[in-house]
């Protein structure tokens, strides 16, 4: 176990507003999240973050990364309230928002499954994926998988991603993944790109649209500059600046918000969520 100390985090936002799928809320109100290469618990006990691990090797290295705490979000929100006095209430609503930084293959492959699905069956097929293909873990006397690496999965057909139930996203799966194999795409190969030539590049592929692709520049690659528009941030567009376009939504963040246009979106599609729901 390590702690720590002064972070400042909010735990709950940031591990369930929509970035990641594969986490458990504990009865003690921790929350346990399933990385790359191992399972990890994570408490807040007076401003200071406990963490326990399977695997404590580079432990505080890996969850400064990986929960983006070494960025200072107190003097990105500053910068963010100069250009935009309105954005107030939403930025005190989001304190402790982090970034998740997450790992390239999964999270394009989260984002392929999440097409027209719901949150609830997205984390259901990765984690019969992970059951089926990954690592099993023991962690806390549970027994846990992780999601499958690229070699794991290249024998995997197009009917075993069916018989998994991602639907029509199986052969979606299948080609990105039988292309990383053949060396067609290589991931690491966008982190040399410009962010609209990431997009083009990612969007070559089937099943990769605007949107998703966007969601992956953003949660696994730090493109704070793009960002996907969904049905929370059109509300909040719409409520807020009477824009119902997709393409005017983009064009307003990106002029208004610049290289940071993606993180108050975020901000934005988790503040509208949050209102709705207290309001239902």
């Amino acid at each position: 176990m390590i702690a720590l100390k002064n972070i400042n985090i909010n735990l709950h936002d940031t591990i369930t507003c929509g970035q990641i799928f594969r986490f458990y809320i504990e009865d003690d109100n921790s929350y346990t999240v399933i990385l790359s290469d191992r399972i990890v618990n994570l408490k807040m006990i007076n401003n200071n973050l406990i963490v326990k691990s399977n695997n404590e090797e580079n432990l505080e290295n890996i969850i400064k990364d990986y929960f983006d705490l070494d960025r200072d979000y107190d003097v990105l929100n500053r910068n963010l309230l100069m250009i935009d006095k309105s954005l107030k209430e939403i930025i005190n609503s989001c304190k402790g928002l982090k970034m998740i930084n997450q790992p390239k293959f999964e999270c394009i492959i989260s984002y392929i499954i999440s097409q027209n699905n719901k949150v609830s069956r997205i984390a259901s097929s990765l984690d019969d994926i992970s059951r089926k293909y990954g690592k099993k873990v023991i962690f806390e006397d549970k027994v846990y998988y992780l999601f499958p690496k690229l070699h794991d999965l290249k024998d995997v057909t197009t009917q075993d991603y069916r018989n998994l139930k991602v639907g029509f996203r199986d052969k979606y799966i299948y080609e990105f993944i039988q292309k990383l194999i053949n060396k067609e795409i290589d991931l690491d190969y966008i982190d040399n790109l410009s962010s609209q030539d990431a997009l083009n590049y990612l969007m070559k592929n089937k099943g990769i649209g605007e949107k998703v692709a966007s969601c992956i520049l953003l949660f696994s690659y730090n493109r704070y500059d793009v960002f996907p528009v969904d049905t929370w941030v059109k509300k909040y567009m719409a409520d807020t600046y009477n824009i119902t376009d997709v393409k005017k939504i983009r064009t307003f963040a990106k002029d208004k918000y610049e290289d940071y246009c993606g993180l108050v979106i975020q901000y934005m599609f988790h503040y509208k969520r949050n209102k709705e729901k207290q309001s239902a």
